[in-house]
């Protein structure tokens, strides 16, 4: 990759911070009980599982620094070279390289003693092989702690250095210290760099961002430089000399005219000519910097030579020029950062020159060549020898005419003001319609509906014929109330049979809304009710049965005789006139045991009576034997079961059992309560 965040690299601690952040971590993160009573194979687990998680803590975090950090022989060169200014190449690779050996050594002890591990033969064997294995890594560590501490260092300043797109458009702006470097980059775009009447102000290389043709752009403010040998310049001037080295930019060398800066126009031009190799394949512009101090006319002539050489240089044959004949016409371009005046034209010159360039190398590169040849320009053939002159509408005309007579044109922007503003004025469309008949223009345009005109519809005579319908409709609401007795029906008087039939229809209907009201008022749950009561009348005797079976031709004796044998009950025994007349002593002894024998026969002859009478089904339940009442009971038992098991009484209950149990939500829990929740 070109571009790099070193904003992201992750803190490096400190040698003692590195061995407690290690050391607590395995401390909370691995069981802390072991006993003497444990079975030695789970005491050298115990043991060995410490191990590995130390080594594996030191590893990852190793691994983590030496992931984040960058490497140089994998980075851009302008950043490798970077580095190797700021840091010391070798310095920075050993610190890395000694970080990678205690990772690999502290792999190498783990290793060999978790395999010690496996052959301690009790507990405090196990226990000191743990702790030398751990005092070892740490000790590793407690080695390399001016590493750790440089790595630091070097990661606070990259943390600080600007995102810097090698690949990017960029212009890159050098010269002598305090030239007007930082008030250019200032001027073009929105970086607020330092900018003070003293040389170096600027120390590190500042980045801007400018848009030129709907393109954004780099702006790259180096540190001033001094004309002296590469070996002699120091950290500061050595960072625009990489960038100038590495970066493929437009170059814009700033000269100071007015020599405020403390040097002169000849040590500026010597610095020029002395840095010129690093401007070999790269667009250049020199700009003329102070001309609201120093005119370039009001220069000494040999001051004005050098600054022409410098120009002939600028237009050499190596560089892509821009102009009408050749370079030789072009001049060097003056601003002012002060005044602002001709900075934006610099600006532009340096854009321009290094999108010719761009286009040049893409142009002379194998891609171009290929892509052009899958390209076709389609020219258009003309299709008849026909002459088509462009159509100019006749208002249009009109209006052209109008305004070279010097006439008012009343826009509908005017009408606008006119009639009340904007929101109040309603423009007027219809006045624009092309019609064969202007009056039509303003006619109310036809509803169209299941696409007939609904104007041919409407008839014209509508209201009178409407007017006479209504009067219509009174007089013939008059005639029907006038009329009205006369369809009143006559009632002929009732003779005696009809009235005993009316009488016999109003009682039976009389008793069938009863029935139904008792029945709607209990629901269908009442009780089986005795047939006294049920029948009072005592209408539903044996012989009102007979009579009405056999007025169907059936007979009825066997029906009579099953419900004469049902209403008899069971006929109390008499005691033995034995018992009645008396006797003597005896007797009441048999008399008790008689009786102790009826009352146990009784009671169970109870409890069977009772099973088979709960067994026999009531009469009007539909049930034809015993069997189908138990069968039904056992369904009824089933489908109440269901509601049983909700916790309900039935189907209308909404009751909710609780729903915070006490002895989940209440009391205190002690130690050892916690784990099983």
């Amino acid at each position: 990759m070109s571009q790099y965040n070193f904003k992201k690299i992750a803190t490096v601690p400190t040698a003692k911070d590195f061995i407690d952040i290690v050391l607590s971590k395995t401390q909370r993160q691995t069981p802390t009980v072991i006993h003497r009573g444990y079975a030695i194979t789970r005491i050298r687990q115990f043991y060995m599982r410490k191990v590995k998680y130390t080594q594996q803590s030191w590893h990852e975090k190793l691994s983590r620094i030496l992931e984040d950090f960058p490497r140089v022989d994998d980075v851009h060169p302008f950043y490798s070279d970077l580095l190797n200014v700021l840091y010391d190449k070798d310095h920075y690779k050993l610190a890395l390289g000694q970080l990678n050996t205690a990772r690999n050594i502290i792999d190498k002890i783990s290793k060999d003693y978790v395999k010690l591990l496996k052959y301690g033969d009790s507990l405090y064997r196990c226990k000191q092989l743990k702790r030398a294995a751990m005092g070892r890594m740490c000790t590793m560590m407690k080695k390399h702690a001016a590493s750790l501490a440089y790595l630091e260092q070097v990661r606070q300043h990259m943390s600080r250095l600007p995102s810097i797109d090698p690949n990017t458009r960029t212009i890159l702006v050098c010269g002598y210290p305090n030239v007007g470097k930082s008030s250019f980059m200032n001027k073009v775009t929105r970086a607020d760099v330092e900018v003070q009447p003293y040389a170096f102000t600027t120390k590190s290389i500042y980045v801007g961002h400018t848009d030129y043709k709907y393109l954004r752009w780099q702006v790259l403010d180096t540190p001033g430089i001094l004309d002296r040998p590469l070996d002699e310049r120091n950290t500061i001037e050595m960072q625009s000399i990489t960038a100038l080295a590495h970066l493929r930019a437009v170059v814009l060398y700033v000269v100071d005219i007015s020599e405020q800066c403390g040097f002169t126009i000849k040590q500026q031009s010597d610095l020029f000519h002395s840095i010129a190799p690093l401007f070999a394949n790269k667009p250049l512009v020199v700009a003329l910097n102070k001309t609201d101090v120093a005119k370039v006319e009001e220069l000494k002539e040999s001051d004005r030579e050098l600054l022409e050489d410098m120009r002939k240089f600028v237009a050499g044959p190596s560089t892509l020029q821009l102009g009408e004949d050749d370079g030789e016409h072009q001049q060097l371009p003056t601003m002012s950062t002060l005044s602002e005046d001709g900075v934006a034209d610099v600006k532009n010159l340096c854009c321009d020159r290094l999108l010719a360039m761009r286009v040049e190398q893409k142009l002379a590169g194998r891609r171009a060549g290929d892509i052009l040849n899958r390209l076709h320009v389609a020219q258009p053939k003309a299709r008849d020898s026909k002459s088509r002159p462009p159509s100019i509408p006749a208002n249009l005309e009109e209006m052209k005419a109008r305004k070279a007579r010097g006439e008012k044109i009343i826009t509908e922007k005017d009408l606008q003001e006119q009639n009340g503003g904007a929101g109040v004025y309603s423009a007027d469309f219809n006045k624009h319609y092309l019609l064969a008949n202007d009056e039509w223009k303003y006619d109310v345009v036809p509803e169209i509906y299941n696409g007939k005109n609904v104007a041919d519809f409407i008839d014209p005579e509508i209201e009178a014929k409407l007017a006479e319908l209504e009067r219509e409709e009174e007089e013939l609401e008059k005639q029907w109330e006038a009329e009205a007795h006369l369809r009143e029906p006559k009632e002929a008087p009732l003779t005696e049979e009809e009235k005993q039939l009316l009488g016999e229809i109003k009682l039976r209907r009389k008793k069938l809304v009863a029935e139904h009201r008792r029945k709607k008022s209990v629901a269908g749950n009442s009780s089986k009710i005795p047939a006294s009561k049920a029948d009072p009348e005592g209408k539903r005797t044996t012989r009102n049965m007979k009579d009405s079976l056999e007025s169907m031709g059936l007979d009825a004796d066997k029906a009579v005789e099953r419900a004469r044998s049902q209403s008899r009950g069971r006929k109390r025994e008499r005691s033995s006139s034995r018992f009645q007349e008396g006797g003597d002593g005896d007797v009441d002894e048999d008399m008790e045991g008689v009786e102790k024998k009826r009352t146990h026969s009784s009671r169970s002859r109870s409890k069977s009576v009772a099973k088979r009478v709960a067994q026999t089904p009531a009469s009007g339940s539909g049930l034809k034997n015993a069997e189908a009442n138990i069968k039904a009971q056992r369904l009824a038992d089933l489908a109440q079961r269901k509601s049983s098991k909700k916790a309900r009484s039935g189907e209308g209950d909404r009751v909710i059992v609780t729903k915070m149990p006490k002895h989940l939500f209440s009391g205190k829990r002690g130690n050892g309560k916690t784990d099983r929740r």
